[in-house]
């Protein structure tokens, strides 16, 4: 989905309606919904404390990309979890 936020550059939010459907779509037996992507133009692809503050905490993966490389976290319910490109090989 395209970023629907009022500062796309410094922000990202999912257009609810998209997001809403790919939930439904999930549940009806539609492809499964793993996580969520999104950039750091100017900073490292690690959660910021936007993204910290922000995270719903429902198990889902972030793919953050930012200073050329893409890192992947787990939105766990204590906080964002670093995963290992490892742990999706199989």
């Amino acid at each position: 989905t395209r970023n629907v936020h009022a500062t796309p550059r410094t922000h990202f939010e999912i257009d609810p309606r998209q997001l809403i459907d790919a939930h439904r779509a999930e549940r009806e037996g539609g492809p499964k919904l793993l996580g969520y992507f999104h950039s750091h133009p100017d900073g490292p692809p690690a959660p910021s404390a936007t993204d910290q503050a922000d995270a719903a905490r429902d198990g889902k993966i972030w793919a953050i990309a930012g200073q050329g490389e893409v890192r992947f976290f787990l939105d766990a319910s204590e906080g964002f979890e670093p995963l290992s490109h490892s742990e999706f090989e199989d």
